[in-house]
């Protein structure tokens, strides 16, 4: 199994649809049907799962929260999505060891010192506060 589409809630689909081709996310399709059916297709650079939203469609009753994109290099993708206008935070690293705590008073400034793998994040949100983690990943676990 892969893991093909991830369903977002937004409140105006052409506000969404132009953020996310603002950022350089691939415009798959713009479908719309009968009695306001619409559902649009976007993919991030490189990733082989995309985003629907829309009217009429399958999303969520709110926004999602923390939705990882993994990425090769943490502080050129922050700077690239901050190029095409989107508000990202801060490069940071869990103080902790092991996965992201949701606790913001764990989190360091700067990318994890010895820029482990699956360690240094930023996050942005779209305008309808779907928020998204950027995680840099450059070497896999086993089996990924």
């Amino acid at each position: 199994m892969k893991l093909e589409v991830v369903s977002v809630h937004v409140a105006d689909v052409d506000r969404a649809k132009q953020f996310y081709k603002e950022l350089g996310w691939r415009e798959d399709a713009d479908f719309p049907g009968e009695g306001g059916y619409r559902v649009v297709q976007m993919t991030p650079p490189g990733s082989p799962t995309s985003v629907h939203f829309g009217t009429g469609t399958v999303q969520p009753d709110g926004p999602v929260q923390g939705v990882f994109l993994a990425v090769s290099d943490i502080e050129a993708a922050r700077a690239e999505l901050a190029a095409h206008g989107a508000q990202v935070s801060e490069v940071f690293h869990d103080a902790h060891k092991g996965p992201l705590r949701a606790d913001p008073a764990a989190r360091v400034s700067g990318p994890h010192p010895q820029r482990l793998s699956y360690a240094s994040y930023a996050t942005f949100s779209d305008p309808d506060g779907n928020t998204w983690v950027l995680q840099e990943i450059t070497t896999r676990l086993p089996g990924r």
